[in-house]
C-alpha cells in the first residue's frame, strides 16, 4: 500500500524514529498508526537491549536547583559519543532525570547499588510484620519478597515512576532514549542536597552524647 509523507513524518514527529523506520512501520502494520508507534517501540527495545553491552565513557554531568536554592541534584549521565552527548535528546534526558530525583529523594541509582547489610535489615523487618499478622510460614517469604520488591521500586531511581510521566519508570525513559539516539545510554551516579537535611538528627545526637557525660 501507498504510505503518505504526511503519516511519515507524523509518525517520525511522535516516536523520533528515522524516516525508512517509520515507513517500514506503517507498512508494516497496513497503514494504522497506532499499530505502527508500537511496532517501533518493540523494535527500539530490542535495539536498546543489544547496545545495553557497549561502553558508554562520555556524557553529561547537570546540576538542578529548585525551590529557590533549597534543593539541589549533581548528575552524571553516560553515552557512548560526545555527538550524542551534545544533541538536544539528550540533553532534555538528562535534565528530565535531575528533576525527577529533586522531586522524588531516590537514594540509589538501582538495586544492584543496594548494600547486602540494608537489604537483610528490611528483610528482618518485613519478616516480623508478616510474622505478626499470623500468617503460615511459606506465606511469609512471599511476602517479605513482595515488600521487599516494593522497597526497591520506592528507593531505586531507574524502578521509580517518572514524576512526568507515572505510566512510565525512569529506566524505560532511559531505554526509550536508547532507541531513539542510537547508543548506549547509563545513569552512573547522583547525589541530592536538600538545605537543612541531617541538621536536627546530628543536634539531637549530640545533645544525647552530651546529657550522657553529664550523667
Amino acid at each position: 500500500m501507498e504510505i503518505s509523507a504526511t503519516a511519515v513524518k507524523e509518525l517520525r514527529e511522535k516516536t523520533g524514529a528515522g524516516i525508512m523506520d517509520c515507513k517500514r512501520a506503517l507498512a508494516e502494520s497496513k497503514g494504522d498508526f497506532e499499530k505502527a508507534v508500537t511496532y517501533l517501540r518493540e523494535k527500539g527495545l530490542a535495539a536498546a537491549a543489544k547496545k545495553a553491552s557497549r561502553v558508554a565513557s562520555d556524557g553529561l554531568v547537570t546540576s538542578y536547583i529548585h525551590g529557590g536554592g533549597k534543593v539541589g541534584v549533581l548528575l552524571e549521565v553516560n553515552c557512548e559519543t560526545d555527538f550524542v552527548a551534545k544533541t538536544d535528546g539528550f540533553a532534555a534526558l538528562v535534565k528530565d532525570i535531575a528533576m525527577h530525583i529533586a522531586a522524588m529523594s531516590p537514594q540509589y541509582v538501582s538495586r544492584n547499588e543496594v548494600s547486602a547489610d540494608v537489604i537483610e535489615k528490611e528483610k528482618q523487618i518485613y519478616a516480623v510484620q508478616a510474622r505478626e499478622s499470623g500468617k503460615p510460614e511459606h506465606v511469609i517469604q512471599k511476602m517479605v519478597d513482595g515488600k521487599l520488591d516494593k522497597f526497591f521500586k520506592e528507593v531505586c531511581l531507574l524502578e521509580q515512576p517518572f514524576v512526568k510521566n507515572p505510566d512510565a519508570t525512569i529506566e524505560k525513559l532511559v531505554v526509550d532514549a536508547i532507541a531513539k539516539l542510537g547508543e548506549n545510554i547509563t545513569v552512573r551516579r547522583f547525589v541530592r542536597f536538600k538545605v537543612g537535611e541531617g541538621i536536627e538528627k546530628k543536634s539531637e545526637d549530640f545533645a544525647k552524647e552530651v546529657a550522657a557525660a553529664q550523667g
